[in-house]
């Protein structure tokens, strides 16, 4: 293979598909010294097969708002890669949407959903809908309306989408609603349901937790620990609060929460209040975070910037692609960052993720950061699967089993010579090697 080569071929193809384009060149850049040493790749042509979907779907979503005007979004799912198991990927709504986007997601969550062990390929979906400032009904009627139009390509064993940005337990549950009606079956075959039809405890916090638990084993691995280190973390959501929950719970001081307004600075740090807070801070309508300042005095708001510019122990970008650039990266080594844990997708820019591996500070990449959350949503498809229901602490114990394995697999092919742990190389190779093995085995279909 040639990395170089095939990265060309598909800039003409897909010329302004920037964020897929990422992806893929990250991947595999990272194995091509591996993927050459196995004749059986080049010869079934693993790679020009891997990064191209094996399917996509666009529709139309049309549904009526409150004042009974009739709206029309645009729908997609990205069926990626099935190698090893169902698709699984979620479904984000948000106004970015498009498809550049959704194939660096479903292109990322082939090698995230390999690194779990679980039995799962690599999807992505979901619409230029914006639930923000939207009633109840209106979303319902919006989901409803993305299912009437997804439903016959999905299912328990072929395609089990899941929630990401804009799509909670709410609109899963629409969405489920609508599919068990067209359907006429009871399934598991949407992920992040409410515990009253199917879900699975802990599912909410998992990818914040698994984070945490991944960036544990990475200070274990340098002879250090979490307790007493500060952490800046970006966003304010569902993720950036379950990293926040389970990293001061462990006797870290998060410090820092951001929106797109900007960021908050408290130098006390993060308590069960203020961690409560941010869930309130979610569900409103202003995707802001400015009113923690005012809620508790002694934090800071500075407005239109990052939070990368404060001086910590840790780093856990938490809300978007790209958020930390190669100068943020710059500021991080010269302010002396032990570790960067990226818990968002592609958090980190190509520059940044540069300038870390420069310095050798250990940097975990997203789909090994962030995969708690879809291996918790494996195991709820698990608990489905045999109708059982299994309790916070059993699902908490397969998780920091799964996340451990994940880590032991990204020293496995990421250790370099000079024992520096290469945790994007690793991370890439585990997964990719999972997936071309079982493509090999399968034939050329």
């Amino acid at each position: 293979m040639n990395v170089n080569n095939l990265i060309a071929a598909l800039e003409r193809k897909y010329p302004i598909e920037k964020e897929y384009l990422q992806a893929v060149r990250e991947v595999l850049t990272t194995v091509e010294e591996v993927y050459n040493q196995h004749p059986e790749f080049e010869a079934n042509k693993i790679a020009e097969r891997i990064v191209e979907p094996d399917r996509i779907f666009t529709f139309k979503v049309v549904w009526t708002n409150d004042r009974g005007e009739v709206q029309v979004n645009t729908g997609y799912r990205i069926q990626f890669n099935n190698a090893i198991g169902p698709y699984k990927g979620g479904l984000r709504f948000h106004p970015s949407v498009n498809p550049s986007i959704l194939k660096f997601l479903g292109f990322e969550q082939i090698f995230k959903n390999a690194l779990t062990t679980l039995p799962m390929g690599g999807a992505k979906g979901g619409s230029d809908f914006n639930p923000k400032g939207k009633s109840d009904r209106e979303i319902m009627r919006f989901c409803q309306a993305f299912m009437t139009e997804l439903w016959r390509h999905i299912g328990p064993e072929t395609d089990v989408p899941a929630g990401d940005i804009g799509v909670g337990a709410r609109e899963v549950g629409y969405l489920y609603g609508m599919y068990r009606k067209l359907a006429l079956e009871n399934t598991g075959v949407l992920t992040g349901k409410g515990m009253t039809f199917g879900g699975s405890l802990i599912r909410p916090e998992a990818t914040g937790f698994g984070a945490v638990y991944f960036l544990c084993r990475m200070l274990s691995e340098m002879g250090d620990d979490i307790k007493g280190k500060t952490v800046a973390i970006s966003g304010f959501g569902n993720v950036a609060w379950g990293a926040a929950k389970k990293a001061t719970e462990l006797g870290a001081k998060v410090v820092t929460i951001s929106g797109p307004d900007g960021y908050i600075y408290d130098e006390a740090g993060l308590n069960d209040e203020k961690i409560a807070y941010m869930l309130d801070l979610r569900a409103s309508c202003n995707d802001v975070v400015a009113p923690y300042a005012e809620k508790f005095p002694g934090s800071v708001f500075v407005a239109g910037r990052k939070p990368w510019e404060v001086k910590v122990d840790i780093e856990m970008p938490c809300a978007t692609q790209n958020e930390l650039n190669g100068d943020d990266a710059k500021m991080l080594v010269d302010n002396k960052v032990q570790v960067v844990a990226e818990v968002s997708n592609m958090g980190c820019t190509p520059e940044a993720i540069e300038t870390f591996i420069a310095a050798r500070i250990p940097y975990g990449p997203g789909k090994a950061v962030n995969a708690g959350g879809v291996a918790t949503s494996g195991l709820e498809m698990s608990q489905n699967s045999m109708k059982l229901s299994w309790s916070a602490e059993e699902v908490d114990q397969k998780l920091h089993g799964i996340m451990n394995s994940i880590h032991r697999a990204c020293i496995e092919y990421g250790t370099e010579p000079d024992g520096y742990i290469n945790y994007m190389k690793g991370a890439n190779i585990a997964g990719f090697m999972k997936v071309a093995k079982s493509m090999v085995e399968q034939g050329v279909i």
